[in-house]
């Protein structure tokens, strides 16, 4: 359950968390053999929790308990790509669920939660961003304690070039499947701004995701370009997107549920460049809220 702070916002209504603050720190690091990272005394990322500080009216306190992690230390969610050296993405669904409590404070209002749902990842990767990529999370199901996650996009490294999708989902009861091999048990995607059509298939699994939100109500983010020392407008962010999963084995139905608290991504620097200037942004500008 949720403990509603002042002012707290309905989870459909884009106009009531549409604020949006950015800023580009000079400095980050990143945990070289244990989950953690931080830039300056801005941000900090820690198994137990973050911490977010950008000053007055952008402040940010979780604390993660009972975590849900990764099951198989065996292998990640990028699967065998995470042995192939110098790819430019990677990455890996390490937090699958737990409980978040504490506050966040945006432009003089502030929320209080109380034994929220958590999710956390790992990107990593060479400098530099494929032509498109799509990415989505969704908790908050009927079924409690259930998770989906799920990233693709074009990788490279030298002369390897694909397009691949990872799909991860923690069943009721605990399982945690994972398809996206491309040989054994591929995932096939089709996916727009306001669209994510997901299959996958393998290991006697057949998972289909549908996720949709319209244009307006996502926010464009951008995305680190290090070796420039800047940010670049690179990806359209909805945060109240809804999704539905369907899981059979071997035919028979295990799961089917929606949420309608879905964050659904679909990258790629002149895509979202594109937006910006649609929206009427100012050039130089890296990202924008909700319409």
């Amino acid at each position: 359950p949720r403990r509603p702070g002042d002012g707290d916002p309905s989870p459909s209504s884009s106009a009531a968390v549409s604020t949006l603050r950015l800023a580009a720190a000079p400095h980050g690091w990143a945990a070289p053999a244990r989950i953690g990272a931080r830039s300056g005394g801005q941000f900090e990322y820690r198994r137990d929790g973050i911490r977010v500080d950008m000053g007055e009216g952008a402040r940010l306190h979780v604390d993660i308990t009972d975590p849900v992690e990764w099951p198989h230390r065996a292998v990640g969610g990028s699967s065998i790509f995470q042995s192939v050296p110098a790819l430019n993405q990677y990455w890996h669904p390490w937090l699958l669920g737990g409980r978040a409590s504490g506050w966040a404070e945006l432009d003089g209002r502030r929320w209080d939660f109380d034994d929220a749902e958590v999710y956390g990842e790992k990107n990593w990767g060479a400098e530099g961003f494929p032509d498109s990529w799509w990415w989505g999370q969704a908790q908050a199901f009927s079924e409690p304690d259930t998770c989906v996650a799920f990233a693709g996009g074009q990788i490279h490294s030298g002369p390897l070039r694909t397009e691949v999708t990872a799909l991860v989902v923690r069943l009721p009861g605990g399982r945690v499947v994972r398809l996206g091999n491309p040989v054994v048990s591929p995932v096939r995607a089709d996916v727009t701004d306001e669209r994510w059509e997901l299959e996958g298939r393998g290991y006697g699994w057949d998972i289909r995701v549908s996720g949709r939100s319209p244009l307006d109500r996502a926010h464009v983010l951008p995305v680190p370009l290090p070796s420039e020392n800047r940010n670049s407008a690179g990806s359209i962010e909805h945060l109240t997107g809804e999704l539905e999963v369907e899981v059979r084995r071997r035919g028979r139905l295990v799961w089917s549920d929606r949420s309608w608290l879905a964050a659904l991504e679909h990258g790629g620097l002149d895509r979202a460049e594109a937006e910006l200037r649609r929206r009427g942004v100012p050039e130089g500008e890296t990202g924008a809220p909700p319409v």
